[in-house]
């Protein structure tokens, strides 16, 4: 087989069925960089009669070699188990379909499980925005690894859907604009947001927070906006002066 950095990884993690759409990909990855892959994808061709064209005989012999140094790698990359068993297959593409007939139904329900933690983690109080973005990236790896299709998109939306109310500037802001972001992006995005907000605020105009901040918006226990608290005080006081006054004179 020749030395293959790759092949190294398939070694170092054969096949044992709960992590077969890893191997999978590793397998992929091996037979593409070998120009062997078609073969795991195109049925086994009629060998060529003996005045067929010179193109087909070469594509049948390209094929057969194909799919004998294949079958090789997907033998030497299982467990002793699993090699007994499709050691007779005739071609790589049988095997490869006997595996997946037998693995896919457990990854289905692991992909399920990770799909659930994704949609249901939400950013906890006091999270650093860079530790949660970090831990959502990771459960969208994991679906990556288990076969799940998401496209980058649907990505940015769960992550920013699993945010709490004080990003809703944030948000507002990447829908009205149209923003696209990668998910490295995302996070340098939000991190800025989270050390200077960007724009001005809509209550007072003024820049440097979001209207959720503003200070003319933060109520006291009454429910009473600062502004209007001290404004109410200011009265009481010169009304209780003017009061003080006009008793003074009376006496």
């Amino acid at each position: 087989m020749g030395f293959n950095p790759l092949f190294t990884i398939l070694k170092d993690n054969k096949l044992i069925g709960p992590n077969y759409i890893e191997w999978k990909q590793n397998l992929d990855r091996v037979l593409i960089a070998k120009k062997y892959k078609f073969c795991s994808i195109e049925p086994k061709p009629d060998q060529p009669a003996a005045d067929a064209p010179d193109e087909d005989k070469e594509y049948y012999k390209k094929w057969i070699k194909a799919d004998e140094m294949s079958r090789c790698y997907i033998l030497a990359a299982m467990s002793g188990i699993l090699q007994h068993q499709h050691h007779a297959m005739t071609t790589a593409r049988d095997m490869l379909f006997n595996l997946k007939e037998l693995f896919e139904d457990q990854n289905r329900a692991a992909r399920q499980v990770a799909m659930k933690s994704l949609i249901n983690t939400q950013m906890a109080k006091g999270t650093p925005i860079r530790d949660h973005v970090l831990l959502m990236m990771s459960h969208i790896n994991e679906l990556e690894v288990l076969g799940a299709e998401i496209d980058a998109e649907t990505e940015i939306d769960i992550i920013l859907m699993s945010l709490p109310k004080g990003f809703e500037q944030f948000r507002l802001n990447y829908n009205m604009n149209k923003r696209s972001y990668s998910l490295a992006e995302l996070l340098t995005e939000l991190q800025n947001a989270v050390k200077k907000p960007k724009g001005k605020c809509f209550r007072c105009k003024k820049s440097g927070h979001w209207k959720h901040d503003c200070p003319l918006s933060k109520k006291n226990k009454t429910g009473m906006s600062l502004s209007l608290v001290t404004e109410t005080y200011i009265e009481a006081i010169s009304k209780s002066t003017w009061c003080a006054d006009v008793k003074h004179n009376v006496t």
